[in-house]
């Protein structure tokens, strides 16, 4: 299968490759030249595994062995045997992504990703080591850092802004062993540390560092980082076939909190597959740009980042939205001149008929740190479900939608991080608390609650930080190339 750059057509490279390079060389994203087929009907029957080697191996058929693959990249690391389960909480349900190694959702594709490239790399014959460039906002950097460690032939560097992530989130990353890891803490916020990512791509000549390593990277950007994202659309559809909360060809309504625009792009994915999926709920928090994006067709940076509760989503550039502009609109110069426009000016406006398609697919809304300590508090007490900062502001803003639009399909709302990630935020939501150590919080919370500390959050408070340094954001390609 070929895919090209959302920037120019003529950017043509097979599956394998695309994965190879992360990024197209003009900057833009790489989308398959056609979208490819699938038996949905067939797949909703498999266990997850199957459907796991069904769907990916449809966007990467250049990569072999996609069974084995899933294999090597899931089995015995989730704690949940079917790896993302469904849970039902009142009226809504649940779909957990946090089952993981480092209990975030990025763990379903950051598993994934390092069998993919290495696997792509054997199958294009590269003889160069691959370096990982990877930003984060929190969650990316520790399931990357985790996926990639002591991979043969491939080392990974972790930017996160300084200040930026949650202690927890922080002591992940900055514990993490491994002898072909590096993390760095960049002075600034994580469109800072995207920003300096994305330029050194663009500096690298010919992709290749001064140390003769091949620049790819884990971001959401990177189509081998998407296409498993779009597996769990469609567990949680088979989830609800085989309760019978739906029949086969019942639309379903999934709500996303999400910065990055990946996640939800992954649903829009597998609708686009044939998956049965009704409205698109975009969740934001008070960095709402895809909120005033979704409903005025203004895609506008140029305001505050504000450092919120739910950090992952403390974003103002949307990576993954190109990707939308172009499937939707099919015209790589109108996404370049868009692009470019953002780069230069801070904003861009889509045309009308492309504004109305994103609406009849899409609906934003947003829900601020008040919204989303009420919502955890109202949540726990009606369902006895505790959900994270995430979830809580996709679980209000879920019901934002149905409250304005009185749409009652079923929703799914896509539960991002275990809410011992944030367990700060989560305890002060139901509890006044006088802890000040974050690990504390989490004991507390674990007593208040009953809910059980993932094993990886609880042992990580005790482990000696490795990774220490803050850096500039003007430090970071010298940074890359010294490794």
């Amino acid at each position: 299968m070929n895919y090209h750059s959302t920037r120019n057509h003529l950017q043509i490279t097979d599956s394998a490759q695309a994965v190879l390079n992360g990024l197209a060389p003009d900057g833009g994203l790489y989308v398959p030249q056609t979208l490819p087929k699938l038996d949905v009907q067939a797949v909703l029957k498999m266990d997850v595994y199957a459907m796991a080697a069904a769907i990916i191996g449809s966007f990467l058929p250049d990569i072999p062995n996609m069974e084995l693959l899933v294999e090597k990249a899931y089995r015995g690391k989730f704690t949940a045997p079917d790896l993302t389960p469904t849970v039902q909480a009142g009226d809504l349900t649940v779909l957990e992504l946090f089952h993981g190694p480092t209990s975030a959702f990025k763990d379903v594709a950051l598993c994934m990703l390092p069998q993919l490239l290495t696997a792509a790399k054997t199958q294009k014959g590269m003889q160069e080591d691959i370096l990982i460039l990877t930003a984060t906002s929190g969650d990316t950097g520790k399931a990357a850092l985790e996926g990639f460690k002591d991979v043969d032939g491939i080392k990974i560097c972790v930017f996160y802004p300084h200040g930026g992530v949650s202690a927890v989130q922080r002591k992940q990353m900055a514990t993490q062993e491994g002898k072909n890891v590096t993390v760095l803490a960049v002075e600034g916020n994580f469109d800072d540390a995207q920003t300096g990512v994305k330029n050194i791509f663009a500096t690298v000549q010919d992709g290749l560092t001064q140390g003769g390593c091949r620049l790819s990277t884990a971001n959401s950007i990177n189509i081998g980082r998407l296409a498993p994202q779009v597996t769990y659309y469609f567990k949680a559809y088979a989830d609800l076939l085989q309760r019978g909360a739906i029949q086969m060809g019942d639309e379903v309504n999934f709500c996303v909190p999400t910065g990055n625009f990946g996640d939800i792009l992954a649903g829009y994915l597998a609708k686009k597959l044939g998956l049965p999926v009704g409205r698109l709920v975009c969740a934001s928090n008070a960095n709402n740009v895809l909120t005033d994006f979704i409903r005025t067709g203004l895609y506008d940076r140029r305001r505050p980042l504000h450092k919120t509760i739910s950090p992952s989503m403390d974003i103002l550039v949307s990576s993954n939205l190109e990707r939308l502009l172009y499937l939707m609109s099919e015209d790589a110069p109108m996404v370049a001149g868009l692009m470019q426009k953002l780069n230069k000016e801070g904003f861009y406006q889509v045309p009308e008929k492309l504004l109305c398609q994103i609406q009849a697919e899409f609906w934003g809304g947003c829900c601020d740190d008040a919204g989303a300590k009420k919502t955890i508090g109202k949540a726990f007490r009606e369902t006895g479900y505790l959900c994270d900062t995430h979830t809580a502001t996709g679980w209000a803003v879920a019901e934002d939608y149905r409250a304005q639009t009185g749409d009652n399909r079923p929703m799914v709302v896509l539960s991002t991080a275990s809410p011992y990630k944030f367990p700060a935020a989560v305890l002060s939501a139901l509890e006044e608390n006088g802890e000040t150590d974050e690990f504390e919080k989490m004991n507390r919370l674990n007593v208040l609650t009953g809910v059980q500390i993932p094993a990886n959050l609880a042992s990580v408070r005790y482990k000696k930080d490795l990774h220490t340094d803050v850096i500039s954001k003007e430090e970071m390609l010298l940074r890359v190339q010294q490794l």
